[in-house]
């Protein structure tokens, strides 16, 4: 059997029940379970309809995902996520940038980075590189005044752990940010790349070895191997192209408000939802939300 999972953003909640019924119907579904009415709602399938993509493109045209996974083993043990655009609406290494009169130069690099347009190491020195001189103290700066959680964050992390589960956070960014981004959403660890400091101010370098695309990977089978759990019992979170080999690996891969060259190589999309649709996809109602 497979899970049919309907998702709106909880902002608008315009999931609408006749909707959500005709495409049961259309599709030979179970029974419509709501967990949360305008929201979220799940049916089980037979098997994966022919028609799948379309049925969501059109679904995405009045601001709905559609998410259809096998429905057992959808409760997961692992939450891993990436940070920045994911837990966090912003790229930390851009709102470095701007303090330092670099902004959109280093946001153009960054970008095309995150759509797959350019090699992750060498896009990260190179912004970094830009940054040189910069006081350490406007870290602390940019975490008061820039950075916003993304909805259901909190949610996500406390839900999951309240059920057992252990929550990873791995960036391509910088601790000085993600200790913190960790700490406040409740996470149980967390990695990223260092930023090199010297007499308070940024050397313009990193720590080696750089923690990209495969650093992302060994952190999800590390971590799972250490928890005594399979990779299928995983849940992943990105956006970028440096998150893709984390998402292909774990059992449900997630790409959240994802860049469209990387949407288009994951089978769960969630353009419309926040964070707690991967608490949905899961099986979860917001009665059970902790």
């Amino acid at each position: 059997m497979h899970a049919v999972t309907l998702l709106a953003d909880p902002a608008r909640a315009n999931l609408d029940r006749a909707a959500v019924e005709a495409l049961r119907d259309a599709w030979g579904g179970g029974i419509a379970e709501w967990l949360n009415p305008g929201i979220a709602a799940e049916f089980d399938v037979e098997d994966i309809p022919e028609n799948r993509w379309q049925v969501w493109q059109d679904l995405q045209r009045i601001g709905v995902d559609l998410v259809i996974q096998p429905a057992e083993r959808r409760r997961k043990k692992m939450l891993i996520a990436d940070m920045d655009s994911t837990m966090i609406g912003q790229e930390c290494i851009d709102e470095l940038a701007d303090m330092a009169g670099v902004g959109a130069r280093v946001a153009d690099i960054t970008a095309r980075a995150m759509n797959g347009e350019l090699d992750f190491e060498g896009a990260l020195l190179e912004r970094v590189g830009l940054l040189r001189d910069l006081p350490e103290t406007v870290i602390a700066q940019v975490l008061a005044e820039r950075i916003t959680y993304t909805a259901g964050g909190r949610e996500l992390i406390a839900t999951m752990k309240a059920n057992g589960g252990h929550a990873v956070l791995v960036s391509g960014g910088f601790t000085a940010f993600s200790e913190v981004v960790a700490a406040h959403l409740g996470f149980d660890e967390s990695r990223a790349n260092i930023l090199l400091v010297e007499n308070g101010r940024l050397t313009g370098d990193v720590a080696r070895p750089i923690l990209g695309r495969e650093a992302k990977m060994t952190a999800l089978k590390q971590i799972s191997a250490q928890l005594g759990i399979g990779h299928e019992d995983v849940i992943a979170v990105g956006d970028g192209a440096n998150d893709l080999g984390m998402l292909g690996l774990a059992g449900t891969g997630v790409a959240l408000h994802a860049k469209p060259s990387v949407a288009a190589q994951c089978d769960i999309r969630i353009n419309r939802g926040d964070l707690t649709a991967l608490l949905y996809i899961q099986g979860y109602a917001a009665g059970d939300f902790a």
